[in-house]
């Protein structure tokens, strides 16, 4: 599984309480991708991280991301005072920015990877949902009747396997398929659009809807926080610098697990 970045909007105004789940996140990711990568380089015989509550904490994990991902788009849409087609735009390209990070990491992985390379990630799901759910953004309950729908079409699809792989994307899964980073259309741009949902709701108008004290000065929230808002950094680090902690460690062997090409 891998987690995408913060998304968030340039503004003056911050919500702590969204950094500090999308802290929470972080450091959820950071333990996940920890594991994952002691079963991936030294075998099941360690630990097997497709087993036992593992794969429900990563979809936890991804999950809230996803959520807090709708939730800031919507904010970020009822902040905004630039027009219909300018909006437009601007999501579009936000969406087309996110969505090359994805063909990044998916031409990585087919270097770097024996196999399961990623070929429609978290990263691509992000960048695709971005745009497609520009005409909900400001229609919440739509996008939650939309995104109730997708994610039981997902599930759905999720009990049969299909010849081809032209609509991978979409969340018909190849027999056989396996990628280390796979998130369909269907369902998890459902998460997305109810995320907006819960953002229309729990911040109307990109304002606050509810009153909570403010705890970002005192720890651990303040911490926590911390990682929630340099959510896109630590997202792009973290990996290799697990992975080289742990060669140097001698906790994993990379030699036998890494495919690069021959010159």
């Amino acid at each position: 599984m891998t987690i995408p970045p913060d998304l968030r909007a340039s503004r003056p105004l911050r919500y702590w309480e969204l950094d500090l789940l999308r802290g929470v996140a972080v450091a959820m990711m950071i333990l996940y991708h920890a594991l994952y990568d002691l079963d991936y380089f030294s075998g099941p015989d360690i630990l097997d991280v497709r087993s036992g509550i593992w794969p429900s904490f990563a979809l936890a994990t991804a999950s809230i991301f996803l959520l807090l991902v709708g939730v800031s788009l919507s904010i970020s849409s009822a902040r905004t005072r630039i027009s219909g087609w300018d909006f437009l735009r601007r999501s579009i390209r936000r969406g087309a920015i996110i969505f090359s990070w994805g063909v990044a990491i998916t031409f990585t992985t087919f270097l770097l990877l024996e196999e399961g390379y990623v070929l429609f990630g978290i990263l691509h799901l992000i960048g695709a949902t971005i745009v497609l759910s520009i005409p909900f953004i400001r229609r919440p309950l739509l996008a939650l009747l939309l995104g109730l729908a997708a994610i039981s079409a997902g599930i759905f699809l999720r009990q049969f396997s299909f010849e081809t792989p032209w609509l991978l994307w979409l969340g018909f899964v190849p027999l056989g398929y396996y990628s280390v980073d796979y998130f369909p259309l269907l369902p998890w741009s459902g998460v997305v659009l109810v995320g907006i949902f819960l953002g229309g709701r729990l911040y109307p108008h990109g304002k606050r809807g509810f009153q909570i004290p403010d705890l970002s000065s005192r720890t651990p929230a303040r911490e926590i926080s911390f990682l929630g808002r340099n959510s896109l950094l630590i997202y792009f680090l973290h990996q290799p610098l697990l992975i080289i902690l742990m060669e140097l460690l001698g906790v994993i062997d990379i030699a036998g697990r890494v495919s690069l090409p021959t010159p």
